[in-house]
């Protein structure tokens, strides 16, 4: 019964997960092609693009916990039942961090709990993919299928990571158009940006696409 319900849940938060993204980047090119509004409104908009962007971490962390605590309780992972407990404990502390993260990003501290954010994540990627590698060449319980999984969301994650950082190049020209104004140059500039970051969110969208594919199809 409960693998049931963590499994229902699984798939509830991948759609979660993906109309957030299509949200976010809806405003976010909103933002980058209305240089006829006020830069005030512009910006509160650009704030509510990152309000929205706390729901694709918030989906990213659940699909980790959730994902660990049925392969735990498949047995694809050792630990079964304490192994899952551990890892919905882990999911809320790392739902509260981000959290705390997302208020405090614009204090003297908050740049550097991005970075500690960012780090846990690249220890992350480097586990699932280390996992997948291991299980793919060596004898293991873990099913291949399971294994490509993790590799392709080790790529889903860097896809983030990706935009991320394409949204801190976007700053870098925000604060300029805030500083000096609109020209041509900038809005040119963040224009770029936006396509650049878009590019990396179609792939990620792609390797989903693929975990999607492996779930359903298990080869």
């Amino acid at each position: 019964m409960l693998e049931t319900v963590l499994l229902v849940a699984h798939i509830t938060v991948l759609g979660y997960w993906l109309g957030s993204e299509f949200v976010i980047n809806s405003g976010y090119r909103y933002v980058c092609r209305t240089a006829s509004l006020p830069f005030e409104e512009r910006n509160k908009l650009m704030d509510h693009v990152l309000n929205v962007d706390q729901h694709v971490r918030y989906a990213l962390i659940l699909q980790v916990g959730l994902g660990s605590s049925l392969a735990a309780l498949y047995g694809y992972i050792p630990g079964g039942s304490k192994t899952a407990i551990i890892a919905g404990i882990v999911t809320v502390f790392w739902l509260g961090f981000v959290e705390f993260i997302h208020h405090n990003r614009q204090s003297p501290s908050g740049a550097t709990f991005g970075l500690i954010d960012r780090s846990i994540r690249y220890v992350l990627m480097a586990g699932l993919v280390i996992a997948g590698v291991t299980a793919l060449m060596a004898d293991s319980d873990m099913p291949n299928w399971l294994a490509w999984k993790l590799i392709l969301f080790a790529c889903v994650m860097a896809s983030g990571v990706g935009i991320r950082i394409s949204i801190i190049d976007f700053y870098r020209t925000w604060t300029k158009i805030r500083e000096t104004g609109s020209t041509p140059e900038h809005e040119q500039s963040i224009w770029h940006i936006y396509k650049y970051g878009t590019a990396i969110l179609i792939g990620l969208w792609v390797f989903i696409a693929g975990i999607i594919v492996l779930s359903v199809w298990k080869p």
